[in-house]
């Protein structure tokens, strides 16, 4: 059994949280009781258990039939309150929407999350809008400019092996290749990616230095379809702008808890 802070971890406990990782993780496609039960090596009736207790308090729903089931309501609202609940995110709405408005371009406010970003924020462009949103999804951190960013304020001895996953052909798959991009990053002070993410999709990302290392970064996505060589200039003259401004309204030490 694995411990935590030196507190023995609680078993049913985690195994309702990987639970719940689960079923958010396949989204649209819902779960048959034998194969989380499979899938978490729990017995059936284990699982069944776990599942119902689950729905009455809302964490899980099933559909009519009572044999496929997704993850809950509740699950959005404690999302919810949590974006909610955080200063840093409230004191960044204002900047976001300044960025938008300059560029014309989306805009994301990200955290980092283990391996992942999450996104946090996001201020959609008029001229590429998203049918779904991405707040409260992640994206493996090799693979956009929220990450890179991020993981440039890290030392290399950080990063896992790879290979890493792929989400398009340019991805980076290899640490080598990812250590040389994170290079050029450190450089630059800030992120490029060129359709590593999502096809037809360019990323500039920049920490936001608030923490050491950061945990939070922005970004402006631009298809690249548009991207000019002054656009591009011009993005990043005012994404600087923008995370000198952040930094200054969220300075590190602000009188926030600092939550781990």
């Amino acid at each position: 059994m694995s411990e935590t802070g030196g507190v023995r971890e609680v078993k049913s406990a985690a195994r309702t949280v990987e639970l719940l990782e689960v079923l958010a993780a396949r989204g649209d496609r819902p779960a048959r009781l034998q194969e989380l039960a499979d899938g978490l090596g729990v017995p059936r009736s284990s699982m069944y258990a776990l599942l119902q207790t689950l729905i009455s308090r809302g964490w899980v729903r099933t559909d009519v039939t009572g044999s496929l089931y997704g993850i809950g309501i509740h699950a959005l609202l404690t999302g919810t309150n949590y974006l909610d609940s955080d200063p840093r995110v409230r004191a960044a709405r204002p900047y976001l929407d300044e960025a938008s408005e300059a560029l014309g371009e989306t805009i994301h406010l990200g955290r980092l999350d283990g391996h992942d970003v999450a996104y946090l924020a996001t201020r959609e462009s008029h001229e590429y809008l998203r049918t779904i949103s991405r707040v409260g999804r992640r994206l493996p951190a090799h693979a956009g400019a929220l990450g890179k960013a991020l993981l440039a304020e890290r030392p290399d001895a950080d990063l896992p092996e790879g290979p890493y996953q792929a989400l398009t052909p340019n991805t980076h798959t290899s640490r080598e290749a990812l250590m040389a991009d994170l290079a050029r990053t450190r450089e630059r002070g800030y992120s490029v990616d060129r359709e590593e993410g999502v096809a037809g999709i360019a990323g500039f990302g920049f920490a936001l230095r608030y923490d050491a290392p950061a945990l939070d970064a922005v970004s402006c996505s631009v298809p690249v379809a548009r991207l000019t060589p002054d656009h591009e200039a011009r993005i990043v003259a005012v994404m600087r702008e923008i995370r000198a401004k952040l930094e200054a309204a969220i300075p590190g030490g602000d009188g926030s808890i600092r939550w781990r």
